[in-house]
């Protein structure tokens, strides 16, 4: 369920993958969605699975705190990674989508790539086209063989 003290629309953008970097240094609990949108997705509160059309109880997104695995490895490439992995979305589901950021309640349960699905959303900013170019130069510059999370 939307609060209904959560805004509608958003006026705020990440402009840089350093600000994005910024803001997962400093906070917690922030997910990264690929959608048209928060006005369209809180309008119904939930995702569908792609494959099999099921509603699922909440909005799927990517977390973005740090596993602890991820040990002193740079906080930028951990950002630029979660970016770029669904950065295909754009391309082979609707060139409106767009990658935004957000706060939430995990429901407890998972989306179908193990993704928390969350309630309560506040939009917090959409992630700008820069922001994307940036994180595909992150990973360009990593040594391992790594590409989106693209389905065919």
């Amino acid at each position: 369920m939307r609060d209904k003290h959560a805004p509608a629309t958003m006026t705020a953008t990440i402009r840089s993958l350093d600000e994005l970097t910024e803001l997962i240094a400093t906070r917690r609990r922030l997910y990264l969605r690929w959608s048209l949108g928060p006005e369209k997705d809180l309008a119904a509160s939930t995702s569908r699975d792609g494959l099999t059309g099921v509603e699922l109880p909440g909005l799927s997104a990517n977390p973005l705190d740090v596993e602890h695995w991820w040990g002193q490895r740079p906080l930028r490439t951990w950002a630029a990674r979660r970016l770029y992995d669904y950065s295909h979305l754009p391309h082979v589901r609707d060139g409106r989508v767009r990658p935004w950021l957000l706060s939430g309640r995990e429901t407890g349960d998972r989306g179908p790539d193990n993704e928390p699905l969350l309630r309560d959303v506040e939009p917090l900013g959409w992630v700008d086209e820069q922001v994307i170019a940036e994180a595909e130069e992150e990973v360009a510059r990593q040594q391992g063989s790594w590409g989106p999370l693209a389905r065919h």
